[in-house]
């Protein structure tokens, strides 16, 4: 088998689910053709959803609330995980183990990691984000602020 190969997108400034589908592709053709491909993405709570503030709001809080706190549905507060909830909404992840294995070989991070920071070490590589490059939309809401809106403590605002 090759030598692993890892993209690392960069959230800021991209649209919620633009990014994820472009990965969640990426991800599941990697998966079926066997080759050994990661994704890591950095600086989720910077990817925007696009809409007006009070409606994309309220649409994620009324997704929180269906929450049970035993019983699920279990639904994500924090930016990291709303992103890759929504990349495995776009995989196969109940239906077959591809879109489960290929679910397993994403990291989103909040910030960006040390190691991720300056020149990218070996076996990783930037992705391509021509498809999903797209000016700010007029009326968009940021995941961090998404979060905070659902309760969440901010930590990342201190960098």
């Amino acid at each position: 088998m090759a030598e692993a190969t890892t993209f690392v997108y960069n959230a800021e400034d991209k649209i919620l689910g633009r990014l994820a589908s472009t990965v969640a592709k990426q991800l599941i053709s990697a998966k079926k053709a066997g080759e050994d491909t990661r994704v890591i993405i950095v600086n989720a709570e910077k990817a925007i959803v696009s809409g007006k503030r009070t409606s994309v709001l309220s649409d994620y809080r009324a997704k929180y609330e269906l929450n049970h706190a035993r019983k699920g549905p279990f639904f994500p507060r924090m930016p990291d995980q709303i992103l890759k909830r929504t990349v495995r909404g776009m995989l196969p992840y109940q239906k077959n183990s591809s879109g489960r294995g290929a679910l397993k070989a994403l990291r989103v991070e909040i910030g960006t990691p040390s190691d991720l920071s300056g020149d990218l070490p070996d076996g990783c590589e930037w992705g391509d984000s021509t498809n999903i490059e797209r000016p700010l939309p007029e009326r968009f809401v940021r995941l961090g602020e998404i979060s905070k809106e659902l309760g969440v403590t901010v930590r990342w605002e201190a960098e």
